[in-house]
């Protein structure tokens, strides 16, 4: 099932079940490639969903357009790239990059297109205001729709150091 676009149109809560069509094709998709659950696999999936949204690690996607639009981020992915949920799902994920970066950010995600995901991710990335950051330990993955045809990529990391020092 492919959540529908107008579900996007407002940041997760209850009254939109956390987006939780969406983020069961994150969770299935991560589960698919790597094995590996986010949150207890257990649980009902909009327990699931509000539990990534309110996660303290980042989980963002981008849909599979010639130039990605960003399509979900839990409250630690807007933090930290100092973005609104309308802003959000506005921007080009080339945009998390800085334009020296977007050549690797890009071969990132030909890779992971390849391979299905990758592990251990590491790169400087930079926040909507301008804050530039370097994620570290980071997986993406492929998304896949229920029946296995590509729907995007994501990312989840729970590691950054702020480049001016600040660690998180």
């Amino acid at each position: 099932m492919r959540p529908s676009k107008r579900s996007y149109e407002t940041e997760p809560c209850q009254a939109n079940s956390y987006l939780a069509d969406h983020v069961g094709l994150l969770l299935a998709s991560l589960r698919h490639w790597t094995g590996r659950d986010l949150v207890d696999a257990g649980l009902p999936m909009i327990e699931q969903a509000r539990r990534i949204f309110d996660a303290p690690f980042a989980v963002l996607s981008h849909n599979t357009a010639a130039d990605p639009i960003l399509n979900y981020g839990n409250r630690a992915g807007m933090a930290l790239f100092e973005l609104n949920w309308q802003e959000l799902i506005q921007t080009p994920s080339r945009l998390t990059a800085e334009p020296m970066q977007r050549d690797e950010r890009a071969r990132l995600l030909d890779a992971v297109t390849r391979q299905g995901f990758i592990d251990d991710y590491r790169g400087v990335r930079v926040s909507n205001n301008g804050r530039r950051f370097l994620l570290e330990r980071a997986t993406v993955w492929n998304l896949l729709d229920a029946n296995g045809a590509p729907y995007g990529q994501a990312a989840t990391f729970s590691s950054w150091t702020y480049l001016g020092g600040e660690t998180i």
